[in-house]
């Protein structure tokens, strides 16, 4: 399994970010520094425009423009070329966004199978590997339902099996309640952080929800581009 490297998943070392608007120059990210080491889960407390989505982004080497240092599972990534964050990505990270992102013209079990599939993995061992999620996640009579069948919170769970499926060292969550009511959020919180734990994989989580943070190991305030 991937996730038991000796190294912190994700390093950070001055992480900065900025943007230029009508000629000024915005610092979203003012040197970031983090670590977050294997099995823990980790909260991203900010609200809405603080640079949440912008850090992760970052970490999941989604897109450029950053500087400072990231370290993946102990690989600098800011050394490597486009395949080769490609296949760090691919090997180490999943993903959970506030929004599905589920591909419309497939089950839940295939939703859950594809990004196995692209790793290289054998058919049969893909199938095993989503049934054994998506029943972890209560959702063993859900696998022949394509998203539109399925309520909010059940597409979420299908999208936490996906983020999972190839045993990522870290799962980035942006948001990943954010589009569910209170206590579909609760419900679908609790069994990601159970699963999360049970895979032996640690997460960074990006919330604005204080009470969903206080469940988690360590919580971060993202302030005005400096974590507190």
């Amino acid at each position: 399994m991937n996730n038991a490297s000796p190294y912190p998943v994700v390093k950070l070392n001055g992480l900065t970010r900025s943007f230029e608007q009508g000629g000024v120059t915005i610092d979203v990210l003012r040197g970031i520094d983090l670590a977050i080491e294997p099995g823990e889960i980790v909260a991203l407390l900010g609200p809405s425009g603080s640079g949440k989505s912008t850090m992760l982004q970052a970490i999941g080497l989604l897109e450029g423009g950053f500087g400072g240092r990231i370290a993946i599972a102990g690989v600098d990534a800011t050394t490597l070329n486009a395949n080769g964050r490609t296949a760090l990505r691919r090997d180490h990270l999943g993903f959970v966004y506030q929004f599905h992102h589920l591909l419309p013209d497939f089950n839940a079990r295939e939703n859950v199978v594809l990004p196995q599939l692209v790793a290289g993995k054998a058919r049969d061992e893909c199938r095993q590997r989503a049934d054994q999620l998506l029943d972890a996640l209560g959702l063993g009579a859900r696998k022949e339902h394509r998203p539109s069948q399925l309520s909010g919170g059940e597409q979420q769970r299908v999208a936490v099996a996906r983020a999972l499926a190839n045993r990522p060292n870290l799962v980035l969550a942006d948001e990943p309640t954010g589009n569910l009511d209170e206590a579909t959020a609760d419900k679908v919180l609790a069994q990601f952080l159970q699963l999360v734990r049970g895979e032996g994989s640690a997460a960074l989580v990006a919330t604005h929800n204080e009470r969903l943070a206080a469940k988690m190991d360590r919580v971060f305030r993202l302030h005005e581009g400096l974590l507190q």
